[in-house]
C-alpha cells in the first residue's frame, strides 16, 4: 500500500487543514464544510494524476482536437455523515463518477468509553468489479471504519484499484491499514495530515474534534 502525506509537501491543502483545526474558524459551520469540500477538490486533482489516460478526438465547431482524458470507471464512496462534504469535493472534480454510500458509526462497549467498535448498517453502491474506487472519509482514527467500509463495498464487487482518502489520520490508523493492506499494490492511502496519537476515547490528537458534529451539528 502506497501512502501519501500532503503535510510533508508545500501545498495550499495545508492552509485549509489549518482552518479546519482552528477552534475559532470551526464556529463557522459553513466554512468548515467548504474547507472539507475544497480539500476534496485538491486531493481529487492529485489522485487524477495517477489514473489511466488515452488520447481521444473531440469535434469542435472549427475542427478536431486531440485530448488526453482518463479511462478509469470511477466510483466515489463515502461513510455517512461526516464524509459528505469531502465526497462533494471529489464529485465536483470527477463529475461523471458513480457514487456509493455506507453507514458506519462508532460505539463504546464500556462505561469508561475506552473500548470502541464500529457498526455497519447500510450500503448503496453500483457494481464495483473492475472499477476504480475512491473511498473518502475525513478522519482516520483507529482505521477500523475505513477497513470495514472497504470490506462492505467489496461485497458488491472487487475494485481494480482503491484510493483510500482522509483529511486527518492518526499514526495508529495508518499503521492499522498498513497491517491490513500493506502488501497490496492496488490500494493507495492519501492523507492531508497524519497526527501522532489517539486519546482514550479514540479521537485523533491534536486532530480537530468530531468532523460530523462540526459540519452538521451535534448529535444525541
Amino acid at each position: 500500500m502506497n501512502i501519501i502525506d500532503f503535510s510533508q509537501q508545500s501545498t495550499i491543502i495545508n492552509q485549509y487543514v489549518a482552518e479546519l483545526r482552528d477552534v475559532q474558524i470551526q464556529q463557522d459551520r459553513q466554512r468548515f464544510r467548504r474547507n472539507l469540500e475544497r480539500i476534496g477538490e485538491l486531493m481529487a486533482f492529485e489522485v487524477s494524476k495517477t489514473l489511466t489516460y488515452s488520447r481521444k478526438q473531440v469535434q469542435t465547431p472549427l475542427g478536431t482536437a486531440t485530448v488526453n482524458t482518463p479511462d478509469d470507471r470511477l466510483v466515489i464512496g463515502t461513510v455517512f455523515r461526516a464524509g459528505l462534504p469531502l465526497h462533494t469535493g471529489f464529485l465536483n472534480v470527477f463529475d461523471r463518477a458513480d457514487n456509493a454510500f455506507v453507514s458506519a458509526y462508532r460505539y463504546y462497549k464500556d462505561k469508561e468509553c475506552r473500548q470502541v467498535d464500529v457498526q455497519i448498517e447500510y450500503i448503496a453502491t453500483p457494481d464495483l468489479n473492475g472499477r476504480t474506487l475512491l473511498l473518502v472519509d475525513p478522519m482516520l482514527a483507529t482505521g477500523e471504519s475505513m477497513e470495514l467500509a472497504f470490506q462492505a463495498f467489496c461485497t458488491r464487487g472487487i475494485p481494480a484499484h482503491t484510493h483510500l482518502v482522509c483529511v486527518i489520520a492518526s499514526q495508529q490508523g495508518v499503521q492499522h491499514l498498513t497491517d491490513v493492506f500493506g502488501q497490496r499494490d492496488d490500494i493507495t492511502l492519501w492523507c492531508a495530515a497524519i497526527d501522532p496519537e489517539l486519546n482514550q476515547r479514540s479521537y485523533i490528537v491534536p486532530g480537530l474534534g468530531d468532523a460530523g458534529d462540526l459540519a452538521f451539528g451535534e448529535k444525541l
